[in-house]
């Protein structure tokens, strides 16, 4: 099992970047992105199941848009309008199951996660 999280770096508030997670080892149902600010806890920002179900974080609702592509078994973040709040390092997560993917923006419980990828939004 491999999650690869790639697409982070630095950008001006207002500005876009696009996430990517490539995932191996199985098909996953249920996938999302969660960030995570140091001395902070982790947050849950959007969730996705295999059908194309989504679910967002309401501080994310509006500029952010998750998408999967499950052919190349990637995961995506687009992210628009960037503010300096959403600087953080970027998670990707997966599960085999599919059982309650929208709760698990608050829980946070995946079995698999990615390395993180930061993204940094300057004002």
């Amino acid at each position: 099992v491999q999650l690869v999280e790639s697409g982070g770096g630095s950008v001006q508030a207002g500005g876009s970047l696009r996430l990517s997670c490539a995932a191996s080892g199985y098909t996953y149902n249920c996938m999302g992105w969660f960030r995570q600010v140091p001395g902070k806890e982790r947050e849950g920002v959007a969730t996705i199941l295999n059908d194309g179900s989504t679910f967002y974080a309401y501080s994310v609702k509006g500029r952010f848009s998750i998408s999967r592509d499950n052919a190349k078994k990637t995961l995506y973040l687009q992210m628009n309008s960037l503010k300096s709040e959403d600087t953080a390092m970027y998670y990707c997560a997966a599960d085999r199951g599919g059982d309650y993917c929208s709760q698990r923006l608050a829980s946070g419980l995946f079995p698999y996660w990615g390395q993180g990828t930061q993204v940094t939004v300057s004002s």
